[in-house]
């Protein structure tokens, strides 16, 4: 792997839309577009300046298309690349890639939702399985069940541990007031809960909002002259594996070991240099198989590792500290979220939730059912 593009670029503006339910009639490009308001204050770049646009989503057949359009931008470069959740740390790969090759100079990455206010009108242009559709078995949460049922057989793992996963995410919520459920929650709420698909209850489960997120990406030198501190780009690593849960050759096994280890071999860092992590969690089972295969405990030690308030705020492996997509907000893809709120802790602007002397974060998100992995690394000036 090579690490010439280690630290050669940077994020310098974030931007959210985070409005549980759009008015009537919106669409994910509206949704899109204020957030993508929010980033271009946040950096002080103008519009006119994005000359790369990175977009997917559930719902729009060519978002960057959509999207430009609608911002009435003309780049030189635009990337729809769609692997699911994680599409988006995949697009920084692609973007620092980009603007290393003089292809583009500003990138926006960009992602929006309207699933929660299109309530029966929400369609995905994800094509169905033909293999598993016959069975006729509820989408994601079914798969992600059989990768708990299998992790808890071949490890011990507990309903109560990957409660503790549901409970660390709410408590991190109650201190970010964007959060969309700050509820108190405890491990007997989580288990109590209706079932959903054994053994995961509903509280297992992400939450379902609209929402939108972008990001800035330029290179190091420009960055230097925005308006925020620059969040430099050290590593990120890809992995593809397969397609469909029953294709997945080992339930506890994932491809975020590669995509992990790429990251890892760019940034010219361990585990152990990470102060601050954000590990998707659509359901509780994710972050413990994480934690795993991202190398920062043994395979089968996830659900021991995250347990005991150890991934709660004051605790030794600060996680998903925005709430993650269990008590933050889930917009059918949260792979968007885990790079802004990393940029966010390496600046120190979350406030209540600030991790203290945070210099290096990785933000982890697969796609599919664990089918697509992608993993980043940031670092502040000091660790570039």
């Amino acid at each position: 792997m090579s690490t010439t593009l280690r630290g050669s670029t940077a994020i310098v503006g974030v931007g959210m839309c985070t409005v549980a339910t759009l008015p009537p009639e919106s669409s994910p490009v509206d949704a899109m577009a204020l957030a993508v308001a929010d980033a271009l204050a946040d950096s002080g770049v103008l519009l006119s300046e994005i000359d790369g646009v990175f977009a997917a989503g559930l719902q729009l057949f060519m978002p960057t298309l959509s999207l430009c359009e609608y911002l009435n931008i003309k780049p030189r470069y635009t990337d729809s690349t769609q692997v699911g959740g994680g599409t988006f740390i995949a697009h920084l790969n692609h973007a620092q890639a980009a603007i290393a090759a003089g292809l583009c100079e500003v990138a926006l990455i960009a992602y929006g939702s309207t699933q929660k206010s299109s309530g029966g009108k929400f369609a995905s242009h994800s094509e169905p399985s033909p293999y598993e559709m016959p069975y006729r078995y509820p989408g994601p949460v079914a798969a992600y069940a059989l990768i708990a049922q299998r992790h808890m057989h071949e490890y011990g793992t507990t309903r109560e541990q990957l409660a503790e996963v549901a409970v660390a995410a709410r408590r991190w919520a109650q201190f970010n007031s964007r959060a969309f459920d700050q509820t108190p929650l405890t491990v007997e709420d989580v288990l109590g809960s209706r079932t959903v698909a054994s053994p995961l209850t509903v509280r297992d489960c992400c939450l379902v909002t609209d929402g939108a997120g972008v990001v800035i990406v330029t290179s190091a030198a420009r960055a230097r002259d925005c308006r925020r501190p620059p969040v430099y780009v050290l590593g990120v690593g890809e992995a593809v594996t397969h397609r469909s849960i029953a294709q997945m050759e080992n339930l506890v096994c994932t491809g975020a070991s590669d995509s992990a280890h790429r990251a890892f071999q760019q940034a010219r860092l361990t585990p152990d240099d990470v102060d601050v992590t954000q590990l998707y969690d659509a359901f509780t089972i994710m972050p413990i198989v994480f934690a795993e295969d991202v190398g920062f405990c043994a395979k089968g030690e996830g659900g021991a590792f995250l347990g005991g308030g150890r991934c709660e705020p004051g605790g030794a492996f600060p996680m998903n500290t925005n709430g993650g997509g269990l008590s933050f907000g889930h917009p059918g893809m949260f792979g968007i979220y885990t790079i802004i709120e990393s940029a966010l802790q390496l600046r120190g602007d979350c406030g209540l939730r600030q991790v203290r002397d945070a210099h290096v974060a990785l933000a982890h998100a697969p796609g599919g059912y664990m089918s697509s992995h992608s993993t980043a690394i940031f670092g502040t000036e000091e660790v570039l």
